[in-house]
């Protein structure tokens, strides 16, 4: 099969080339700049090993234009753009191939809360119905069916799936309280001073607090569909890591709800999920950098719940994820191409 990915020079998509690259059901990839078109991916990122080139052979191991991978006429496109410009350049796509949008673009199906969130309209507010959320342990069915899929951010992932299942169940009562620590590759291959080494290192902080960021709404609008509508605080954290998601939820339950109720509803909800790593203890960073999974682990204190939960945010917060939902969409091995240990 035959992959593009679009802004292949930013950290989701080398990661997403890597991943590609050893994936056994793709055959090409069609690498994608529009910053640095022609020039020889190898170049760019010295960090490719040789075996990529195998699969470059139509581009002649180069970056290409969108046009030029228009006419390659690739089955999956992976879009690693900005918001609010990720759906522009993915256009001549749409219908053609299916669309794994790593932005925002098509993550709010509300129009009027992407524009709260976001600060402007949705750039195609007429495909929102189309495109399908992206949370593989949640919308499998319907990922399978999709051609526009919008693959979640990394604080909604890792905050979710914990809560989702109690959610659905009814289990709990709000409000939540989403405490959340990301590395700092979470922002993206951007040059801003809050993001250098010397304003970073031996510092960390809370920002965007509540609504003011946007993956609250992503949050909100997931646990909203499972029933859940008492209210969430949401409070982001920057840490002096390279990689790496920790988040600490504290949420109230029903009367009657104990240890074992909890363990036996994750247990019905993600049984048969290989990415997902539940336990009574507290999860770290480290047992999951590299992996495609996220670890739960979950401590009842009386008429509350602290949820504890941890990703790789490049790998099951962005491109591990989005390959994930290539290989259900596909009907591939779900666990094709994607680790489920994490690196030493």
């Amino acid at each position: 099969m035959k992959a593009a990915v679009l802004g292949a020079t930013g950290y989701t998509g080398q990661l997403l080339l890597r991943l590609l690259s050893a994936h056994p059901e793709i055959g090409e990839i069609l690498a994608v700049s529009s910053s640095r078109p022609g020039e020889k991916l190898q170049a760019v990122d010295p960090g490719l090993g040789g075996s990529i080139l195998a699969k470059l052979e139509g581009s002649g191991g180069r970056l290409m234009t969108v046009a030029e991978a228009e006419k390659g006429k690739p089955e999956v496109v992976f879009s690693c753009l900005p918001h609010l410009e990720s759906a522009r350049v993915c256009a001549p796509f749409f219908g053609r191939a299916v669309v794994i949008d790593l932005s925002a673009d098509f993550r709010l199906q509300d129009p009027e809360s992407f524009r709260r969130a976001y600060g402007e309209a949705p750039p195609r507010a007429d495909l929102l119905p189309r495109a399908v959320y992206g949370l593989c342990e949640w919308h499998r069915e319907r990922i399978r069916e999709s051609d526009l899929i919008a693959n979640p951010g990394c604080y909604p992932t890792a905050s979710l799936l914990p809560l989702l299942p109690l959610a659905r169940e009814g289990m709990l009562r709000g409000p939540v309280v989403i405490n959340a620590i990301s590395g700092i590759s979470g922002a993206g291959h951007k040059l801003k001073t809050e993001y250098l080494f010397c304003e970073r290192a031996e510092n960390a902080c809370a920002y965007s607090p509540g609504r003011t960021h946007r993956h609250a709404w992503e949050i909100e609008a997931e646990l909203a569909a499972q029933g859940f509508r008492e209210g969430l605080f949401f409070t982001p954290h920057l840490a002096p890591l390279r990689r790496g998601m920790a988040v600490t939820t504290w949420v109230g339950l029903k009367e009657g709800i104990g240890g074992e109720e909890i363990e036996s509803c994750y247990k019905r909800a993600y049984g048969q999920s290989p990415f997902i790593g539940l336990r009574r203890g507290i999860p770290q960073t480290r047992e999951v950098w590299g992996s495609n999974r996220c670890d739960i682990g979950f401590q009842p204190e009386g008429e509350h719940l602290m949820l504890f939960s941890v990703i790789d945010n490049l790998m099951k917060g962005a491109s591990g994820q989005a390959v994930q939902n290539m290989n259900i969409r596909f009907g591939f091995d779900e666990k094709a191409g994607l680790s489920a240990h994490g690196e030493l």
